[in-house]
């Protein structure tokens, strides 16, 4: 059988380079590609100078062709390592994912405030709203997500798309979720670097299916550091979510967290600012609240800052035990809890569909630089 270039090339369309969310024709990896009658010869360049990586692709090539072209194929793979010009492990080149309209960080300047719940709960929010919505469980240290969705067994899968190989994002209450928690024991620590954080969440980014999304929820990690900027070089962010108790300790590392996002260097826009666990209302004495943590400390802040505080949820027991067993307290139908988070959600579309109509796009930084977004469909 005489082999021919095209169907040689087609074949390695299929191949996604790990990572980079591109085959290696598109990503350039494929330098030059010979036949002569059976045999074949393909140069590659690969950025990973380990033997495992270039080994993996050496026979992932080989596999893909002798199935796709022809079994007794003879080949011959040159595998040349492209060493970067400077280092930079977390620059990570921003770009769009298609069919995702909007994408919106919830951080926190600490832990402990409740934002992974405040996640959880806007997300089924959104979903009853009728957007179709994600989310990207960006806290590698400490995922949470498999729990609040009662998915903690559940393992994405693989699926292809446009014969392309990438993950199916679990779903469960009309939302989609990649959390690294898929892929580690529940009593294993992450023990990892900047760079490994960064590959992981490279990967759940643009190795995924995400299909068509109205909304994708970054579910961040407390504080302002490694993976914040990660994210940031990786996608062109809409907005920012600030989540935050009512105490000084707490609404400090808020205002850094704010400060973050204003940076000129990172410029993106804060949706506002959400006061968790606002006052204490006992199921026995429903009208009365008690500002444990301190009073309409976010409101102040919020004004202060000028961004607009986006509304304030209780503590109640009720939202610890919903976020244990799995099931979101939203979903709560006809509850006190249920009409918060739709006011805080609406108000967080709201602000959206204003950041879109009056600011340009942003843009996902490159080190210190950040690229754009589209609007948000509104229903």
């Amino acid at each position: 059988m005489k082999l021919n270039k095209k169907d040689i090339l087609k074949a390695l369309e299929t191949i996604t380079v790990p990572g980079e969310g591109q085959n290696m024709v598109e990503s350039g990896a494929v330098t030059n590609v010979v036949t002569f009658a059976d045999e074949v010869i393909v140069d590659i360049t690969i950025k990973n100078p380990a033997l495992q990586a270039r080994k993996k692709t050496e026979v992932e090539i080989l596999k893909t062709i002798h199935e796709q072209v022809y079994q007794k194929a003879k080949i011959k793979v040159n595998i040349t390592v492209e060493a970067p010009t400077k280092s930079a492990p977390n620059v990570i080149k921003g770009k769009h994912i298609p069919g995702i309209q909007n994408i919106v960080a919830v951080a926190s300047g600490k832990g402990g405030v409740g934002k992974s719940t405040v996640t959880a709960n806007l997300a089924v929010t959104l979903a009853k709203m009728g957007f179709k919505v994600g989310i990207l469980d960006a806290d590698i240290y400490g995922p949470s997500m498999p729990i609040m969705f009662d998915v903690e067994l559940e393992r994405p899968l693989s699926t292809t798309v446009d014969g392309k190989s990438k993950m199916k994002p679990v779903e469960n209450y009309g939302v989609k979720i990649l959390s690294i928690g898929f892929f580690t024991k529940p009593d294993q620590a992450v023990v990892w670097r900047g760079p490994m954080a960064a590959k992981a969440l490279n990967q759940m980014i643009f190795d995924a299916a995400w299909g068509e999304l109205d909304f994708l929820l970054i579910d961040l990690p407390p504080g302002t550091g490694d993976i914040h900027l990660s994210i940031m070089q990786s996608l062109p962010i809409t907005g920012a979510v600030v989540v935050s108790t009512p105490q000084n300790v707490a609404l400090a590392d808020a205002k850094k967290g704010v400060a973050m996002f204003q940076q000129e260097s990172i410029n993106v826009p804060v949706l506002g600012i959400i006061e968790n666990m606002a006052y204490f209302t006992p199921a026995e004495l429903p009208e009365n609240k008690y500002y444990i943590f301190g009073k309409e400390g976010a409101k102040h802040l919020a004004a202060d800052l000028q961004v607009p505080l986006l509304g304030e949820i209780p503590l109640v027991q009720s939202i610890r035990e919903a976020g244990d067993v799995g099931r979101p307290a939203a979903m709560q139908t006809g509850t006190p809890l249920e009409k918060a988070f739709e006011t805080i959600t609406q108000n967080v579309v709201q602000q959206v569909v204003d950041r879109n109509e009056n600011l340009p796009a942003t843009e996902a930084i490159k080190i210190t630089t950040m690229a754009g977004c589209s609007a948000v469909n509104k229903k």
